[in-house]
């Protein structure tokens, strides 16, 4: 039985979640290295002001979850694969050794702002829960225009999906959607249209950017974003941490695979549940937990006796 460590995306961000951190040493230490690298106040970040900005909520995001998983480590629980949804990509490439802490902030920060610069207004995302993602992909296909794009973008679950593009386009969706019978259909916590090809010229900029950051060969394997499978190789992961801002991210998939491969307990990294949530409905096999929800304490016990 295997252990995989989750690290969330960009929707799970919420007040004061670098102030609710563990009072680990480990987990301050990272505090402490991201304050020294960015040279701010990191814990200024996670203010309800702060959390409008898309850098600060992707920085706030890698920050906590990162922190978090240094406490295991510190603690000597180490998973076997780590997977991140979209921004939560970055956490799992530093968790598996791939990418350091330092480099990560660096690109984070960039990719943060290169997404506020292509749409800065009147763009973000929806969820559409009942349907899969065949009927999703016709619903957005008949009404995405030029003046109005739309997409599906994360296919999270069997019956979740979620769309990207202009804020009419994505009202017209869930709209559509709410006439078809659909479970629920709603504007997500997101200001920018993630996972789409809107956003390719940020995917290009960004993998030009990670040309000259150190990516290792991971000491465990990294769940890709885009492709659903796990990874080893560098150049892969490059350029996986890239273009996971312009394609869908097959989170089912990937959570999918990580139970084929023999993962019995899923963690997932502060902040929230929403991986949590998803895993418990659509991985009845495994047992999923959030460090948020349990504590790092009651966290800790789980993995040790799991892993012994």
């Amino acid at each position: 039985m295997k252990l995989a460590f989750v690290f969330p995306g960009q929707g799970s961000q919420k007040n004061g979640m670098l102030h609710s951190l563990p009072d680990h040493p480990a987990a301050l230490e990272i505090l402490k290295e991201a304050r020294e690298v960015m040279g701010e106040k990191v814990l200024d970040l996670d203010t309800d002001k702060a959390l409008k900005s898309t850098v600060s909520v992707q920085l706030s995001l890698l920050i906590a979850s990162v922190a978090v998983s240094k406490a295991f480590k510190a603690e000597g629980v180490r998973p076997d694969f780590a997977a991140g949804h979209s921004a939560g990509a970055f956490g799992a490439a530093v968790m598996c050794g791939a990418m350091s802490f330092t480099d990560a902030l660096e690109i984070v920060k960039l990719r943060g702002e290169l997404m506020e610069q292509a749409f800065p207004s009147g763009y973000g995302m929806g969820v559409i829960t009942g349907f899969d993602a065949r009927i999703v992909y016709e619903i957005t296909a008949a009404i995405s225009s030029d003046e109005n794009p739309v997409y599906p973008s994360n296919i999270n679950a069997a019956d979740q999906v979620t769309i990207s593009g202009s804020i009419p386009g994505i009202k017209k969706v869930l709209d559509q959607a709410g006439q078809r019978g659909a479970r629920t259909a709603e504007l997500l916590n997101v200001s920018v249209p993630s996972h789409c090809p809107l956003l390719k010229s940020v995917g290009d900029s960004l993998y030009d950017k990670l040309a000259s950051v150190h990516i290792r060969v991971p000491f465990i394997p990294y769940a890709a974003n885009r492709t659903a499978r796990l990874l080893r190789d560098p150049e892969q992961i490059q350029e996986d941490l890239a273009y996971n801002v312009s394609h869908p991210v097959r989170w089912y998939e990937i959570s999918s695979l990580l139970c084929e491969h023999g993962t019995r307990l899923l963690i997932e990294m502060p902040p929230g549940n929403v991986l949590t949530t998803l895993n418990k409905r659509t991985l009845p096999g495994a047992r999923s937990v959030s460090v948020d929800e349990n504590g790092l304490d009651n966290c800790l016990f789980l993995a040790k006796r799991f892993c012994s």
